[in-house]
This record gives structure tokens, C-alpha cells and sequence, in this order.
């Protein structure tokens, strides 16, 4: 159980870190001070020093604290009941999830992978997570192979090509976002994506009415 201080400590933590949020998402990385993070935050610089040591820390705080909400996320679609195809689809309704509460903070998706093309320590804190997102969703394409849901496919490949699926859906929001109901686009694009991995018993049982 926290004590006050480190309640209040926490509180603070968490009020730089969704001002941050906002700030980043508006003016960008580079545009955006510790200055201006402090005044949305509400704190001193002493307070942002004490818990962060520089705006590339609290950087990578944020996305480490993105990454760790989508782990649990794809996690509890993973340990789900289903098979492996409605599985799948059902974890589309996580970048739902995205659209429907990022807002206009959405653009900060396109920081994260920008910071991360030029800046090493960016890098090493995503790649190691996106690869754990394309294991699992090649893991979730073996456990179909293995039900018999979905053909014999390189796992592997399947999992970078899932991936690039939903990073992609996320890009055209951002440069669209009122171009489609981009949540319906992930869900029926996963499913189009699906139809050609899935195993002739698969079709046919789908087809078959329910008794």
C-alpha cells in the first residue's frame, strides 16, 4: 500500500505523463517543451526533473506505458474461448478501441514510430514489443493450423503481415480520419485477410446454418 508522498508522487507522475500525451499530440515531439509539459501538468520543472530526467525519458515512459495497455490487451484476446479466425477478428476491436478513446491524440502513433526510425533508445524500447505482437498473432495463426480453422501458412510471415495490417489501418486514420468508419475497416479487412487463410473445412463449416 503507497504511503501519501508516494501517492502524491504517483499523481504527479501521472499528470506530467498525460499532459505530455496531449502536448506531443498536438505540437508534436520536437516542437514541445519541458516548459509547456510543466504548464498543462500543473507542476514546477523541479517537480518534472524529480521524476523524469529529460523529455526523451518521459518520451519513452509514454510509449512504454502504451505498449504495456496494448500487452494486456492482446493478451486477454489471446487467452479468449473461439477459434483462431473469430480470435483474430475479435482483436481488431483493440484498435476500435484506439479510435474511439485517442481522439485527437491519435497523431502521437505517428511520433512514437518517427521517433523511433532516428532514435536508438526509441527503437530498442518498440521493436522489442512489435516483435512480441507478431509472435503472438503467429502464434494465434499456428493455433489455427493446429484446430484445422486456417491452411498451412509460414507463421511467421503471417504475424508480420497481420501486424502491418493493423499499423496500416492506424496510419490511414490518422491521414483520413474522417475518410471511413476505420474500426469497421479493421474488423472486415481482418476478415477478408482471414478468408484466404482459412482452411476449406473452415469455409464449409462457416456456410453450414446453425443447428
Amino acid at each position: 500500500m503507497l504511503g501519501d508522498s508516494q501517492l502524491r508522487g504517483e499523481q504527479t507522475r501521472g499528470r506530467i505523463l498525460d499532459a505530455a500525451l496531449e502536448a506531443f499530440a498536438t505540437h508534436g515531439y520536437d516542437a514541445t517543451g519541458v516548459a509547456e509539459v510543466c504548464r498543462r501538468a500543473g507542476v514546477t520543472k523541479g517537480a518534472f526533473y524529480y521524476h523524469f530526467a529529460g523529455k526523451q525519458q518521459l518520451f519513452l515512459q509514454m510509449l512504454t506505458r502504451w505498449l504495456q495497455q496494448t500487452d494486456l490487451q492482446l493478451e486477454a484476446f489471446g487467452s479468449s474461448p473461439g477459434r483462431a479466425p473469430q480470435k483474430l477478428v475479435a482483436m481488431t476491436a483493440l484498435l476500435d478501441q484506439v479510435f474511439q478513446q485517442a481522439g485527437d491524440k491519435l497523431p502521437i502513433f505517428l511520433e512514437f514510430l518517427a521517433a523511433a526510425a532516428h532514435t536508438q533508445a526509441v527503437q530498442e524500447v518498440t521493436v522489442v514489443p512489435f516483435r512480441r505482437y507478431e509472435g503472438l498473432l503467429a502464434d494465434a495463426v499456428s493455433a489455427g493450423m493446429a484446430e484445422g480453422s486456417l491452411r498451412t501458412v509460414d507463421t511467421h510471415m503471417a504475424g508480420h503481415l497481420l501486424l502491418a495490417f493493423a499499423i496500416g489501418v492506424l496510419a490511414s486514420a490518422l491521414l483520413d480520419p474522417q475518410g471511413a468508419d476505420w474500426g469497421d475497416v479493421a474488423r472486415e479487412g481482418m476478415e477478408i485477410l482471414l478468408s484466404g487463410l482459412m482452411s476449406p473445412d473452415e469455409h464449409l463449416r462457416l456456410s453450414q446454418p446453425s443447428p
